[in-house]
């Protein structure tokens, strides 16, 4: 029996761990889990806002994440608080490990974005991913992440990452700024 029956509403800490330290722990509220994806709903999670150059993160936006137990990667659908489209931010991950109520995520370094109307696909951090030695170290773990990439983007580029997650809307609590929510906005796709 899936967690999804019983518990698919509680609420989880995400942890993303870089290079062995963790680098952000935020509340989320579980709102899928089949056993193979759990998907939650975040507030930004960072404080303040922070402009990449190609989309601009900020106080407001709601994530919607979908982490699996089997893929080494997450998708992150990105809205702002009034439910419009940014787009997706894919983290290149170990598959996630479900610890009671910690959610842990393993960031390897590669990163993709995809814009809202998809005419933007860009791969990330490839140069950090080179330096992290991960290839020397763990060359399983390295072929993993690139491959994880290189699907990633070639799925963005044909099917469309909702097509990935199953998801063309959302109709689910609103996830405020503080992690908790309320019932009944509906978010479109």
């Amino acid at each position: 029996m899936s967690e999804a029956s019983a518990d698919a509403a509680a609420t989880l800490t995400v942890a993303l761990v870089k290079a062995g330290r963790t680098k952000i722990r935020y509340p989320a509220q579980r709102v899928h889990d089949d056993g193979t994806r759990i998907t939650v709903l975040a507030p930004w999670a960072a404080p303040g806002a922070r402009d990449f150059g190609f989309v601009r993160f900020e106080p407001g936006d709601v994530l919607t994440e979908h982490y699996w137990r089997d893929r080494w990667y997450a998708v992150k659908e990105v809205r702002t608080g009034g439910g419009e489209l940014k787009g997706w931010y894919c983290d290149i991950t170990r598959p996630a490990v479900l610890r009671g109520t910690e959610l842990l995520v393993e960031d390897l370094d590669l990163d993709l974005w995809v814009s809202a109307d998809g005419s933007a696909v860009l791969r990330l951090d490839e140069d950090e991913f080179a330096e992290s030695g991960l290839a020397g170290l763990d060359p399983q773990a390295a072929e993993a992440a690139v491959r994880a990439l290189d699907e990633l983007e070639r799925l963005a580029r044909t099917d469309g990452l909702a097509a990935l997650t199953g998801e063309r809307s959302w109709a689910g609590p609103e996830v405020t700024a503080g992690g908790g929510s309320s019932s009944g906005r509906t978010r479109s796709g």
